[in-house]
């Protein structure tokens, strides 16, 4: 192969493919070069002067710049099955990803692995998977699979370049817990999860090999953990949106220890408005410097995640190319995967193991399991911010009859529950939320980060019993519920965290979820993304898993 790249460079052999006259924009130095790109068998050969090739591309008047890289994803958020995924974002420039399986693995132990890195054989993007850290993610939920440090070691044997993946426990690698530290000692690279960490426990994370953190929501926050070698992923997601707080931080200087993810994006929404692309746009467009900005997006995740045969436009890079109508716009005309225009990537059939579906074990459910029993009107309520994944935690009066306490609807109290789903121990926890503005009806999801109970909200006892059943019905998905009637729904059997539909089919049934949300009097624009992370313990303030109500403060339950 290097005999061909090296005839190829000189001219000496035809390329595969030559994109002509095009601009190409260095990361190295900020400089715009007009030339002839040559590739052959999917690497840059040369960058000049070219004119034998089997096919060539004119990019007059165009601006190429390198395959875009997402830092942090987690694919299962997308609803959609790998090749799906992938029809998805490669129009929008992204040819790499990295990607954590917990959600699926959280569901169905280590299968989730081993239908990942087969997935990952047969797509022409890379997708590259790190190894789960945290299944289950805390020792306060049910989570359905199980990956012990001798899991992680068998699969880190087999897949050497693979990271330990966002490393969730905090307070357990802080205290020594034995299962986390024998996870940590396998890895020289972890990635983080160090939401508000400061001081000396963010040294001591740092320490232990925590190399970057996207949880990261304030300037002073990402300073610290800058100044303490951390990579900072910018992280633009539905539910947390990260981006327009930390730009001022991405300048040239700092660009090289900064990159851009996605974490838990809707399709929906990058389907509308973009994926990585919307983040440079955003960042150009309040006046960020394009070289900081692309280098985030390529360069500086490829140079972190320690993928040296990518990021730039030079001779011997895989040849993900991306060619741009207007540079500070990022208007895409043209991406190619290893030299492939993405127009002639076939559809591709990856098979889901029998293991992922048939995955919610609950028997139907009534009214009654949703009554909360109390004498004491004092009641602790999860609050929720549109576009934060930190919820807050405030004390009301609620109204407590005959031994019940009751929602406030007029106040924006809601009921909600989480109910285990695996077939473990049948758990449900209770409490109440404010800030879903329902004033009708129910949603509920198997969707609930990440364990992936059911996770359920909503004005009555009936609506929200209505909800469960249709989602045990359908094996799993997103439904909303008014006057005991299913109004939308999106199935999503797959360990009901992913749709068997491809994407246009999908974005049908997520159209008319929208819609009946509309006839609830929800507020938020994306609750279903709100809905699950409440169910998420280790985010403060305050969450709810199918164990009880849990403070993220002091991680403990604490009665509602």
């Amino acid at each position: 192969m290097k005999k061909q790249l090296i005839d190829c460079a000189l001219g000496r052999i035809p390329a595969d493919l030559i994109i002509s006259n095009v601009n190409v924009f260095h990361l190295t130095d900020g400089s715009v070069e007009p030339c002839d790109i040559a590739v052959i068998n999917g690497r840059i050969a040369g960058l000049g002067q070219y004119t034998m090739a089997r096919d060539i591309v004119n990019g007059s008047g165009l601006y190429a710049v390198p395959g875009f890289i997402d830092s942090h994803v987690h694919l299962e958020s997308t609803h959609l099955l790998p090749a799906g995924y992938e029809k998805l974002i490669l129009p929008h420039g992204v040819t790499t990803t990295i990607c954590d399986p917990h959600e699926l693995a959280n569901v169905v132990g280590e299968k989730a692995f081993e239908f990942f890195f087969d997935a990952a054989e047969k797509l022409d993007m890379s997708l590259l998977v790190n190894l789960s850290s945290c299944v289950p993610a805390t020792p306060f939920e049910t989570a359905g699979g199980e990956i012990s440090p001798a899991v992680i070691r068998k699969w880190h044997e087999k897949h050497p370049e693979s990271a330990l993946a966002e490393l969730m426990n905090v307070p357990g690698l802080l205290n020594g817990d034995p299962d986390v530290m024998a996870k940590a000692e396998l890895f020289e690279r972890i990635d983080g999860h160090c939401p508000l960490v400061s001081g000396k426990e963010l040294n001591a994370c740092a320490a232990a090999g925590v190399i970057n953190c996207h949880e990261t929501t304030s300037l002073s926050e990402a300073a610290e953990k800058l100044r303490r070698g951390m990579q900072i992923f910018i992280r633009e997601g539905s539910a947390a949106r990260d981006l327009d707080a930390l730009l001022p931080l991405l300048t040239v200087e700092n660009s090289p220890f900064i990159s851009f993810c996605s974490d838990d994006r809707s399709p929906v929404e990058t389907a509308a408005s973009g994926h990585i692309d919307s983040m440079i746009r955003r960042a150009i467009a309040a006046g960020a410097a394009p070289l900081a900005v692309y280098r985030a997006a390529s360069w500086s995740a490829a140079k972190h995640a320690g993928l040296n045969d990518r990021g730039l436009l030079a001779p011997g890079r895989i040849a993900d190319i991306v060619l741009l109508s207007d540079l500070e716009k990022c208007i895409i005309r043209s991406v190619f995967v290893k030299g492939k225009n993405i127009g002639n990537i076939n559809n591709k059939n990856i098979p889901v193991p029998p293991e992922m579906l048939d995955s919610v074990k609950l028997a139907p459910v009534d009214p009654e399991r949703f009554r909360i029993k109390s004498v004491n009107s004092r009641t602790p309520v999860i609050t929720v911010e549109s576009g934060s994944l930190i919820t807050g935690k405030i004390f009301c009066e609620l109204k407590v009859e005959n031994g019940e306490k009751f929602p406030d609807i007029n106040r924006d109290i809601l009921k909600i529950a989480v109910i285990e789903r695996h077939g473990r121990n049948g758990n449900t926890g209770l409490g109440f939320v404010r800030g879903f503005g329902l004033k009708s009806g129910a949603i509920a999801a198997t969707v609930a980060h990440d364990s992936h109970n059911i996770c359920v909200l909503g004005t009555s006892d009936a609506d929200m019993a209505a909800a469960v059943n249709a989602l045990i019905g359908l094996q799993g998905g997103q439904v909303v519920v008014n006057s005991g009637k299913v109004t939308a729904a999106a199935p999503f059997p797959v360990a009901g965290l992913l749709s068997a539909e491809p994407f246009d089919k999908l974005a049908v049934s997520m159209k008319n979820i929208s819609d009946a949300l509309l006839d609830t009097g929800c507020t938020l624009s994306e609750p279903f993304q709100q809905l699950s992370f409440l169910t998420l313990p280790v985010i403060p303030h305050l969450k709810l898993t199918d164990k009880g109500l849990f403070d993220a403060d002091t991680f403990e339950h604490i009665p509602v």
